[in-house]
């Protein structure tokens, strides 16, 4: 290439990079006039023709000359990389251009360790104004792609470099702000950085507090953001340090980040989330189920239109891919919400609430048709059979005993095919063995099947009770009783063995009292049992509990020999249950 058309090369370039740059922003500040559909075709566009003149750029040989422009049409057409989510071609680009300006300035190819690469490339463009700013340029868009990666140690060994950046920028400006015609940048690296400086505190914070360091964390949570960061973030950090100060046991001063973070943007719907389980922890059940009516009512809010322009280059999602920050600000599905809220209403007094909660959690799954499949819409959600079982125990509750019915039926026919003839338990006594037969799988999942259909006959037996049908009832709790007795569990030792903190239930226990406060029944989530040996333990209390029941049956029925033996029987099943040893004493002395 000759001397003289090199020059008119080189303005013609710049005038190309311009000429993209300046289409783009035109279409951002036209704001409303365009459609986003528009927006998303004209970034492709863009992205296509500055990669078409960085290969025309890349096609002779680097120059020092060509540097500076090179850099800035690399940075450019990075960015629209980033934009199409084209990361690792983004990362490419970035490390040849690099090594081309090296080459330029006759510096040897640095190494692959990013530090020593961004060291060496400081180090040897630094001398010159302009390839320093655009050097400056490069490693911001190379900041953002760690974000975006999730390789947060480049970043934290960069840090002293990534933490003067504003400054050199700034210095380098002042310099270059001299030079007549400039290559135009798509995005000013000082508003990018900003940006940046946010989201790595974000990540920063979320990764520590999933590694249970909470003190470090909110050290990197408590640094003061940019005054122009967007709401969303200023949120989503006010909700970390809310929870590390709940994990440090500060409920109370969670509860006022957690204020923050909704004062700041009221659709940080985590906040809420976590506001009601410091309710929880707190034991303020009303101010629990109050947060779980707002959440709910929230979360079933149509989604928000998207904005009719396009969206910007790069947005804080694509730089918070991280597990850790997805796993810290997860919110539960709709669904699991309303489900929480029947369980609230119908432990704390408001029963009626609690059904209509229930009969619309059912409603909702059934349109969603997820009656069929035996599992719920959300992971958290327990069984279908689980949540008509809750549901029914509910209606008992709110003295439906009718409708109660209905819903164990359903479970019976559900479950009525699926019944094993025989069912062998071995009880463990040690931890299983990884490669050991099934013995928490397939027969765990069998269990769950028997303890499904046994509690919905030991429902119907309390439905009947309560409306002083004393034969269905001793009908409904004697098909309980067998085929809760098709279970044989195999013991190797004593079944005290098993030490009581194993005995904890993760979900509802629900209370219903029948025949006159005779009994209390509590199902205790029959079919989710996470451990065999609770499954085995909840065969025993519904046994006992379906004994106990036939037995009072028998006591309205006059038959007062058979009455006695269910209750003896019964406390051997579950002992420990004062009423029916309130009802066994009555029952001897009115012989």
């Amino acid at each position: 290439m000759s001397r003289v058309s090199a020059p008119c090369l080189l303005d013609r370039w710049t005038e190309e990079n311009n000429a993209i740059v300046d289409k783009w922003k035109q279409h951002r500040d036209r704001g409303d006039a365009v459609t986003r559909e528009q927006g998303l075709t004209l970034l492709k566009c863009c992205y296509v023709e500055s990669h078409k003149l960085l290969q025309k750029i890349q096609g002779v040989l680097a120059v020092p000359a060509h540097v500076q422009l090179e850099l800035t049409v690399v940075y450019n057409c990075c960015l629209f990389s980033f934009s199409q989510t084209q990361l690792t071609e983004a990362e490419h680009l970035l490390t040849h251009s690099l090594e081309r300006a090296l080459g330029a300035v006759g510096c040897d190819r640095p190494p692959p360790n990013p530090p020593v690469f961004w060291c060496m490339v400081l180090k040897s463009l630094g001398s010159t104004p302009s390839l320093r700013s655009c050097a400056l340029h490069l490693l911001c868009l190379s900041w953002a792609l760690w974000l975006s990666t999730c390789r947060l140690g480049h970043i934290q060994e960069l840090q002293e470099e990534l933490q003067s950046l504003s400054e050199g920028l700034g210095a380098v400006e002042v310099a270059v702000e001299r030079s007549a015609v400039r290559p135009a940048v798509l995005v000013h690296p000082r508003d990018l950085k900003d940006l940046l400086l946010i989201c790595t505190v974000i990540a920063q914070g979320a990764e520590l507090l999933c590694e249970g360091r909470c003190s470090e964390a909110l050290t990197v949570l408590q640094r003061d953001p940019s005054p122009l960061a967007p709401r969303e973030l200023l949120a989503q950090i006010h909700t970390l340090i809310g929870l590390c100060l709940s994990r440090t046991g500060r409920p109370h001063s969670a509860m006022q980040c957690y204020r923050k973070a909704l004062e700041t943007d009221v659709r940080c719907v985590c906040a809420l989330h976590q506001s009601i389980l410091v309710y929880r922890q707190l034991g303020n059940t009303q101010a629990e189920i109050q947060a779980l009516r707002l959440l709910h009512s929230v979360l079933m809010m149509p989604p928000a239109t998207q904005p009719a322009v396009a969206p910007p280059i790069i947005c804080p999602a694509s730089l918070l891919p991280g597990q850790s920050l997805s796993s810290l600000l997860i919110v539960p599905s709709p669904l699991s919400v309303l489900h929480s809220l029947a369980q609230k209403c119908v432990l704390h007094g408001s029963v009626s609430e609690g059904v209509e909660h229930y009969l619309d959690l059912l409603a909702a799954l059934q349109s969603d048709h997820q009656l069929s499949q035996g599992f719920s819409e959300a992971p958290s959600l327990p069984r279908l059979p689980e949540l008509y079982l809750e549901a029914g125990s509910s209606l008992l509750t709110a003295q439906r005993p009718t409708d109660c019915l209905a819903l164990c039926d359903e479970v019976i026919s559900t479950t009525l095919e699926l019944l094993p003839e025989r069912l062998l338990l071995e009880e463990p006594m040690e931890a299983s063995v990884p490669g050991s037969p099934d013995k928490l799988g397939l027969g765990q999942d069998r269990l769950g099947v028997v303890l499904w259909s046994g509690a919905a006959y030991l429902l119907q037996g309390h439905c009947y009770s309560h409306l002083k049908d004393w034969k269905q009832a001793v009908t409904h709790y004697t098909r309980c009783i067998n085929l809760l007795m098709k279970v044989s569990v195999k013991q190797k030792g004593e079944y005290s063995a098993w030490p009581l903190e194993h005995m904890s239930i993760d979900v509802v226990c629900l209370l219903i009292c029948v025949s006159g406060g005779c009994l209390d029944v509590c199902w205790c989530c029959v079919a989710g049992c996470v451990k065999l040996e609770l499954g085995v333990r909840t065969l025993q209390r519904l046994k006992g509990m379906a004994l106990a029941g036939r037995g009072i049956s028998f006591t309205h029925r006059d038959q007062k020999r058979e009455s006695l033996r269910d209750l003896q029987l019964s406390l051997q099943a579950a002992p420990g249950n004062y009423r029916i040893k309130l009802s066994l004493c009555r029952l001897v002395s009115s012989k």
